[in-house]
């Protein structure tokens, strides 16, 4: 499996015929500059966990431009539909729900968050229930993106029916739980085998790096992968 990070919770997932895009935050991310057009070559599948415009801002021209499917929850889905894409081209579900995305499946599970698309004037739009994202390989480890959230303990459940071996992990803070309680969330609830921290070092008001991350799994048999942005690792 080939990841690449392009800052906040943005990332290319590569494995046999799949080419995923989860939460593209292409446009307007203070981590990223280097535009949409790259991260969407040969794009399949585009996953979001949720509304909020640092998850979403670049998923239409994404869309657009590749033709891949949209797979998130009912409303986002529909949000997007309004927007410009291809209502042939969503794969809709909800917390709880599998889809089959054609040579990977998606599982809909839940994160302790919110989920909404700023508009005029203050008002927001609801997009749906917040998720994390379990998605099962044929051919490849199971990879367990946690959206937005808080710890929860029914992250032993995730555990039990999923068996998550790669886990993407926001750390930053403030919206998300901080780098000590998701180093406790790894160490308690899973047993991956490698963890790669996000949502942190975006914006000045969460953690800038992932030091309480890595300190608080320091002696775990867990790796903390920590590409560089617009890094591609093989998992």
């Amino acid at each position: 499996m080939k990841l690449t990070w392009y800052g906040h919770s943005a990332f290319r997932i590569e494995t046999a015929d799949a080419k995923i895009l989860i939460d593209p935050y292409l446009i307007g991310n203070p981590s990223w500059t280097g535009g949409w057009e790259g991260p969407a070559e040969g794009i399949t599948h585009v996953l979001l966990t949720h509304g909020h415009s640092d998850h979403i801002s670049g998923a239409v021209e994404v869309l657009g431009k590749s033709g891949a499917q949209l797979v998130a929850n009912f409303e986002i889905c529909m949000y997007l539909v309004g927007k410009g894409v291809s209502d042939k081209k969503i794969n809709p579900g909800n917390i709880g729900g599998t889809v089959d995305c054609g040579g990977f499946t998606t599982t809909f599970v839940q994160a302790l968050h919110s989920s909404s698309f700023p508009g005029d004037g203050g008002q927001n739009t609801y997009l749906g229930n917040p998720g994390g994202l379990v998605l099962h390989f044929p051919e490849d480890r199971t990879l367990y993106h946690m959206g937005d959230t808080d710890i929860f303990s029914d992250m032993a459940l995730i555990n039990e029916l999923h068996e998550p071996k790669i886990g993407i992990v926001p750390i930053g803070d403030r919206f998300t739980m901080g780098g000590a309680v998701a180093a406790l969330a790894c160490r308690r609830f899973f047993k991956f085998d490698t963890v790669v921290p996000c949502h942190f070092g975006t914006f000045p008001m969460i953690d800038p790096t992932a030091e309480k991350f890595e300190a608080g799994l320091e002696g775990s048999d867990v790796k903390v992968a920590l590409p560089k942005i617009g890094e591609t690792i093989t998992i």
